[in-house]
This record gives structure tokens, sequence and C-alpha cells, in this order.
């Protein structure tokens, strides 16, 4: 792994810049790793086009699952909802700087785009409204 992207997971990992939860919130999920105990609670904030407005992450783990979250908030901050559901596997490797991981590292880098996914999917949920429109 290049030395700057492992500046960059600790660097995010210390310091994230998206950690925290929204109140209000127009989607919210959480889930965790049971292999090794990581979580993460993700809070957005829509738009009534579909927007995301406003995104953060809360929760606990490893460097990479926190890195992975808060680097996964910043970039779908202005992005649609129908943009998250094309979101796969190599964009989140891609902001962390990574062409693999092991078994065991890649679910801890992929537990953010689970559970936004799982969120925008409405997973778990009897409905997520935006403004007066139930998706």
């Amino acid at each position: 792994m290049d030395d700057l992207y492992r500046e960059l997971i600790i660097e995010r990992y210390k310091m994230p810049h998206h950690r925290g939860q929204l109140d209000p919130h127009d989607i919210s999920y959480e889930d965790e790793n049971p292999l090794c105990g990581d979580h993460i609670r993700i809070d957005l904030r829509v738009a009534e086009d579909g927007t995301i407005t406003e995104a953060a992450f809360s929760g606990h783990g490893c460097a990479i699952s926190q890195a992975a979250a808060d680097l996964l908030m910043e970039a779908i901050i202005g992005k649609h909802l129908d943009d998250i559901k094309g979101l796969g596997r190599q964009d989140v490797l891609d902001l962390l700087g990574f062409e693999e991981l092991g078994p065991v590292r890649i679910k801890c880098a992929l537990l953010p785009l689970k559970v936004l996914k799982a969120g925008v999917y409405g997973l778990g949920q009897s409905g997520i409204k935006i403004g007066d429109e139930e998706l």
C-alpha cells in the first residue's frame, strides 16, 4: 500500500470529517460486522429531488472501516440516491487507495457501503420518506 494512502486512512480514522449523527435525518441505518465487531451507523439528509445534502456516520471499528465510512460520506454529498445504488466494491477500494484487500479486511472496508445501500434501499424499515413522498 502506498504511504500516501496509509497516511490518509490513519488521518481519517483519527480526525474524521463526517463523524456524528444527523437529527433530524431522512435516512438512517446501522449494521455491524459480526466477525470483528465493527459497527457503523449512517444518517442522511435528502432533498426532495433525491439529492443527498448531508451525510454523517457514527460507530466504532478498525481504521479501515472508519476511514472508509468517512471518505464515503464525503463522496456521496451532492449525489442523487440513484447514484448511490450504483456504487460498488471498487468505488470503496478506490477511495481508500487499494487495488485489493484480503478477505477479512475487505469486509471492514465494505461495511459502510453495505450500511449506506441498506439505508437507501430502505431495508429493515417500513418506508423511507423524503418530504411527503415515500420511496
